[in-house]
């Protein structure tokens, strides 16, 4: 079998450490066996990794820096990557939670610009 190129690997590893800490961090897994994990490690400090997307991700990129290159120079830059890249993948693929002031929410009675927000109902009749 031929051998693999270092992109492909990189690439791989990226995609790798992604899944890995989304799956941990984000997901409930099967028969919710990670929402039960994550709270029964609570707020102790694998618990508070476990919140944690980037944490993670620091953690999932050590072996998976050994699988695409040789030398401990070129691991730890690969290390350092690979979570890079895994962090870019979610920042693009994760929906931003938007926060509104309490200045902006629209009182009874006053009409929104928006046209999604309804203040009153519309009588059919």
């Amino acid at each position: 079998m031929a051998e693999l190129s270092v992109w492909f690997k990189f690439t791989l590893a990226v995609l790798a450490c992604w899944r890995l800490a989304h799956m941990l961090a984000r997901e409930d897994g099967p028969f919710d066996l990670l929402v039960r994990l994550r709270a029964w490690l609570g707020n102790s400090n694998l618990g508070r990794l476990m919140d944690c997307f980037y944490c993670l991700s620091v953690w999932m990129a050590i072996p998976l820096a050994f699988f695409v290159c040789q030398g401990t120079a070129n691991r730890v830059v690969a290390w350092l990557a690979i979570s890079g890249g895994a962090c870019l993948i979610d920042k693009f693929t994760h929906e931003p939670l938007a926060i509104q002031s309490l200045d902006e929410i629209p009182q009874e009675g006053e009409e929104t610009e928006d046209g999604m927000l309804r203040t009153k109902t519309d009588d059919p009749q």
